[in-house]
């Protein structure tokens, strides 16, 4: 299975909030942020491991600044770090005020995403090719989270 370098591992994402995308007090649904953040990372793990990729846990989400009805919604997603079958997927939310271009940090999250095979088993996922710094410190950061995570589950497991 041949590396894929990390800049192949990006997209980025852009979303016109309508009237169904707003909630009571006139912000967009956190729940529609979720949703978009979530199918961003698929499309960013599939492409990295041209297998399907389900989402396996997706790490806190902080609403940062609110979304008006209007706004333009722009999400990054990066493939950050890799282990054999697992991928972690980095997601940057920003909101852009259409008639300012004025851009808010909105969300951020990593969520973790598992290759599965013909029989919906996990298999394993492409190295990362690591081009810069950043990405070396990414990297380097996602190890850290895994880290994190198993021993989370270690102390709740299933029943």
């Amino acid at each position: 299975m041949q590396a894929i370098p990390a800049s192949n591992s990006t997209a980025e994402f852009t979303h016109l909030v309508l009237p169904p995308d707003i909630n009571a007090i006139g912000s967009i649904f956190g729940g529609r942020i979720m949703e978009w953040i979530d199918i961003a990372a698929a499309i960013v793990a599939t492409r990295h491991c041209r297998k399907v990729a389900v989402t396996a846990s997706m790490d806190a989400l902080h609403f940062i600044s609110p979304v008006k009805l209007g706004d333009i919604v722009i999400i990054k997603a990066s493939v950050d770090y890799v282990h054999n079958t697992s991928m972690e997927i980095g997601v940057r939310v920003e909101s852009e005020e259409p008639t300012t271009g004025i851009r808010k940090h909105t969300a951020s999250s990593y969520l973790t995403f598992v290759a599965l095979d013909e029989n919906g088993k996990p298999t394993p996922v492409p190295e990362l090719i690591l081009e810069n710094e950043e990405q070396k410190k990414l990297f380097e950061e996602g190890r850290e989270r895994r880290e994190e995570r198993l021993k989370w589950k270690a102390r709740h497991p299933q029943t």
